[in-house]
């Protein structure tokens, strides 16, 4: 995806939806490192976001709060030299963010028991080691 914004969870964000910040990365670069802005900060106002059904915003802003700053979900790149690849890279991390925060509540665990056969082997298990170490000891 080039230009055309973030799509996750079945929702698409428009490009202006998007706030897009440039700064000096710390990483690869050579000596145009101090030059160019190739770390790239990708802010996505999810509480605002008109984009977002309420279902589905009420239960990515409980997922990502740590993740927010004034509503804003904020996403870093700068393992690239390359403006245009971290900003590719934000945008998937935005996306995959969305994804794992929109996706439905996974079905509750349902508590069991071990079966008989088993709980006996674990016995018969912890048997055979109490024996193995008891031939261990000293002879009284």
């Amino acid at each position: 995806m080039s230009s055309g914004g973030v799509r996750a969870g079945g929702v698409s964000v428009p490009e202006h939806e998007l706030v897009w910040r440039f700064s000096r990365s710390s990483g690869p670069g050579g000596q145009s490192v101090n030059t160019t802005d190739s770390r790239v900060e990708l802010l996505f106002d999810l509480a605002g976001s008109p984009s977002v059904p309420e279902r589905l915003r009420a239960r990515a802003l409980e997922r990502l709060a740590r993740r927010q700053v004034d509503g804003k979900v904020r996403v870093t790149a700068s393992e690239y030299r390359s403006q245009l690849r971290n900003r590719e890279a934000a945008r998937a991390r935005l996306a995959e963010l969305l994804e794992r925060a929109f996706a439905p509540p996974a079905p509750r665990r349902r508590p069991t028991k071990p079966t008989r056969g088993a709980v006996e082997r674990r016995l018969a298990g912890k048997r055979r080691r109490a024996e193995l170490k008891s031939l261990r000891r000293r002879p009284e």
